[in-house]
């Protein structure tokens, strides 16, 4: 697997917000958020609880790899006051309307938050039985390639959630200081819960860490490493590519070599190509959620949530017997 990457420091709050002058009507009000995703969204929700609510661009149950901007959400984005995203490396519908934001606007780009760990994007679609051994990845904060490739699922990692609620307190105590305690103390409510979260998973999965698996696509090398399961690779890379037949040969015979439990799908996506992967092969399918689809709403314990139900259904298929 490629070696992680490091990032600069990436949030830098509007300087213009802090030189004009303050309209007082509308210093009243909390800031207009707008955040790319529904695990972001959760946790920008759970910052914001007693003050406002973020609105969401994708909707639960659609995927940011083939999401494309609505007029109506193109104006929302272009009326927030803080936009939250990924990066170029998930959201790519994104880029451009970014760039045209009005400069009282602040962009918070997540994968390069203070403390956010990233990882390098793997390569094929079979891994080694080693690849959950792997040393962690780097921090942001020091100089990096600023264009690096990276997996931009970051939020499956427990620790970046904590990491990104904190940054996002931050930012948000700033741009409105009137509510300043109220955000610090949803800061504090909420990385404590993940923490718990965390340790929580940990024992749920550790039964089942060493049963290899196989998903639909690579979105999953966060948890994976978090948790130290034994992923033996992917359908596909990206999930708007379609895997060639050499890639699901490969496939089948590391489901049969790695004694591979489950092949997982994912309710974003029709993936009739799961059946043909497992056929023969004794695996078993079931479905992981990497991004949030229904029944999981947005609020502020959309991102708690989705962190659950993977592991609940990652062990739900992965404890039965094998053989």
């Amino acid at each position: 697997m490629a070696a992680p990457v490091r990032h600069l420091l990436g949030v830098v709050l509007a300087a213009a917000a802090a030189t004009e002058p303050v309209d007082t009507a509308k210093a009243a009000e909390p800031p207009k958020v707008v955040v790319s995703i529904l695990p972001l969204h959760g946790l920008a929700a759970a910052v914001m609880e007693g003050v406002g609510r973020p609105h969401l661009l994708v909707p639960p149950g659609s995927s940011p790899h083939t999401f494309q901007l609505k007029p109506s959400e193109a104006r929302k984005l272009n009326d927030a006051d803080i936009v939250v995203w990924v990066g170029e490396a998930l959201e790519t519908f994104l880029e451009k309307p970014l760039r045209t934001l009005p400069k009282r606007a602040t962009v918070v780009e997540v994968a390069r938050l203070p403390g956010v760990e990233t990882l390098a994007p793997r390569e094929g679609g079979v891994w080694g039985e080693h690849e959950h051994d792997h040393g962690r990845g780097h921090k942001h904060g020091g100089q990096a390639d600023h264009h690096a490739e990276i997996d931009g699922h970051l939020w499956l990692d427990p620790l970046n959630g904590q990491a990104i609620v904190r940054a996002l307190g931050e930012i948000l105590a700033q741009r409105d200081p009137a509510n300043a305690e109220r955000y610090r103390a949803n800061v504090a409510s909420e990385v404590a819960r993940i923490g718990e979260l965390h340790a929580e998973l940990g024992h749920r999965l550790q039964p089942v860490a060493s049963r290899p698996f196989v998903v639909f696509h690579d979105a999953y090398q966060y948890f994976e490493r978090r948790y130290r399961l034994a992923a033996a690779g992917s359908i596909t890379v990206s999930p708007e590519r379609q895997p060639s037949a050499k890639r699901l040969a490969a496939l089948r015979r590391t489901i049969r070599d790695r004694g591979a439990v489950c092949v997982f799908a994912e309710p974003q996506f029709k993936a009739p190509v799961v059946a043909s992967v497992v056929e023969g092969t004794g695996a078993r399918t079931g479905v992981l959620d990497p991004v949030g689809a229904p029944p999981i709403e947005p609020g502020p314990e959309a991102y708690r949530t989705l962190l659950d139900r993977l592991a609940r259904d990652l062990v739900g298929c992965l404890a039965g017997p094998t053989g």
